[in-house]
């Protein structure tokens, strides 16, 4: 039985006197990847669809049977304009907010400024004289209309939130972010160390009305190619960077290889 004063003990003492200890494994059952899907400006156009279906449940509702000619079957038709005018103001407002940008302070003078207009128009009492102005702003559409707009642009924007947008993505993993394109099997890795990002979602209209907290993603990278990476329209880009954050400061070295 060897002793302390054994020379092999005492040099195998010394031995793990001065081995470094080991990193402490990382916490079980938290996922260790994060995937950003950057999706296309359609995604804001939700509302159009939405409205039209509400409509077209109005309609059903409180609306008439109109025969437009002899021999043909009668259709729905709500008997106020107010649906009408009120689709048309959406669908219009929709296309603005999605081609016209408005960020930071701009887009609250905007809103500040629409909402005291709006209110002091109500104060004179002008808008029944502007309303009295459009005598012949009268937008009648069947139910029919409001259904089959609507489904032809839910169709698409299914397939474009959660088929299409989604052929494309961004892997985050502690040290490495890929940029992975299903279609065709392309990816491309950057190391994660130096790397800047920011988080832009200033445009009151479009990330927040239409978007609901969504964002864009500017990354800049570092090394002898320094390039810059835009990954537009990430839903929910707030809890996006927290997580993000959150992986990039993990040392990869902390990981010990998964057996396969």
């Amino acid at each position: 039985m060897a002793t302390v004063n054994d020379p092999q003990s005492q040099q195998q003492v010394q031995q793990e006197m001065h081995t470094e200890p080991a990193l402490p494994p990382p916490p079980q059952g938290e996922d260790y990847e994060l995937r950003i899907y950057s999706h296309s400006s359609f995604f804001y156009w939700w509302p159009v669809w939405v409205v039209g279906y509400l409509i077209a449940l109005l309609t059903y509702i409180e609306g008439i049977q109109v025969q437009i000619a002899p021999g043909v079957k009668p259709v729905f038709f709500h008997v106020s304009k107010n649906p009408g005018v009120m689709f048309t103001v959406v669908l219009f407002l929709v296309i603005v907010m999605t081609n016209v940008t408005v960020r930071g302070l701009a887009s609250v003078i905007v809103v500040i400024s629409i909402m005291f207009l709006t209110v002091l128009f109500a104060y004179l009492g002008w808008w029944e004289y502007i309303l009295d102005w459009l005598p012949e702003l009268s937008i009648y559409m069947n139910m029919g209309f409001y259904i089959f707009f609507s489904t032809l642009l839910f169709l698409v924007w299914a397939g474009s939130v959660f088929v299409y947008d989604r052929t494309t993505y961004w892997s985050i993993r502690p040290g490495q972010i890929t940029h992975n394109v299903i279609v065709g099997g392309a990816e491309k890795s950057y190391d994660t160390r130096g790397m800047v990002f920011e988080k832009i979602n200033q445009d009151l209209f479009r990330h927040w009305i239409l978007g609901l907290g969504s964002g864009d993603l500017h990354i800049t990278t570092t090394g002898a190619r320094r390039e810059e990476l835009r990954i537009p329209n990430v839903l929910f880009v707030n809890s996006k960077v927290h997580a993000l954050e959150k992986l990039i400061s993990i040392r990869p070295d902390q990981f010990a290889p998964r057996s396969v």
